[in-house]
């Protein structure tokens, strides 16, 4: 079997390939870059690597050859990425592969969402679907490795500040989710499955404190503010305006319940219970 993975080089990419590894040769892994160097260095490494990216269509199309599997892992927002996926559909139904899968998001409901980047991934999963091809849908909880960016470098002297309410989070960890996925992809054929692959347990930014404070000994109190005095905070500290109504629009949608979903799923093909709250912040603290 070989199949193509979009996104090799972001963390979540290099995590599904960790467990891939050690199951199937790189030889059997396609890798498509934007960048000469990479290229390289995937190939030193054995990986069938192209160079080009998702607005460039030959090398696209170049990447499935006799390819099984497509993982597309969800394009970053730079520029138009429901597009991007689109070409990427497109190329995969012209190369004929065997199924295509796709990191999505668990969301609970997708028309009422307050940050829209997150409809991007409904609209490529109803794309995926229209294709005619056999697929798997990864919809994905937000990671756990986002707390620290979320809590502030400070966070053990300011605690946390953010507009969430009492909404919870089902977090897990980037590399249980990669590993899980691996998983999927080689041991089960696309057969329009959708996976949410979510923490075993939903929890709200307090419980991240009185979690922070348990395993560190220092007090750390989390404070919800409302979303536009948390939105003139992070202005206030440079952060540039986009980026800031995005954080809050993310916070947004945690208040109002969409990232609180929970499932097995991510446990069933883990083999395990997924990392609970105090392991992952214990490893993501260097606590």
């Amino acid at each position: 079997m070989r199949i193509l993975v979009t996104g090799a080089t972001g963390a979540l990419g290099s995590a599904v390939i960790e467990t891939m590894l050690k199951k199937i040769p790189a030889s059997s892994i396609a890798i498509l870059t934007r960048k000469e160097e990479r290229r390289l260095s995937f190939q030193e490494k054995a990986f069938r690597a192209y160079l080009g990216d998702f607005e460039d269509m030959p090398s696209v199309d170049h990447a499935m050859k006799d390819v099984d599997k497509v993982l597309l892992i969800s394009a970053g927002d730079e520029g138009d990425r429901v597009q991007q996926h689109r070409n990427v559909v497109d190329a995969a139904k012209r190369a004929g592969v065997a199924g295509i899968a796709y990191t999505s998001r668990s969301l609970r409901d997708r028309d009422n969402l307050s940050n829209p980047l997150m409809r991007d991934h409904f609209i490529t999963e109803d794309y995926i679907r229209e294709s005619g091809l056999q697929y798997t849908i990864f919809r994905n909880a937000l990671y756990m490795d986002v707390i620290p960016l979320f809590a502030g470098k400070q966070v053990f002297d300011t605690g946390i500040v953010q507009s969430a309410g009492m909404g919870k989070v089902a977090f897990a960890l980037r590399q249980e989710m990669g590993e899980a996925i691996a998983h999927v992809m080689l041991d089960e054929p696309c057969e329009n499955k959708t996976y949410l692959f979510t923490g075993g347990e939903a929890y709200s930014f307090d419980d991240v404190a009185r979690a922070l404070t348990e395993l560190s000994g220092k007090e750390v109190r989390y404070t919800s503010v409302e979303s536009q005095a948390f939105e003139d905070i992070l202005v206030q500290k440079g952060i540039p305006q986009a980026m800031a109504r995005k954080i809050t629009d993310f916070n947004a949608d945690i208040r109002n319940g969409q990232e609180s979903v929970v499932t097995a799923d991510l446990a069933q093909k883990l083999g395990r219970p997924p990392a609970a709250l105090r392991e992952g912040l214990k490893l993501l603290f260097g606590l």
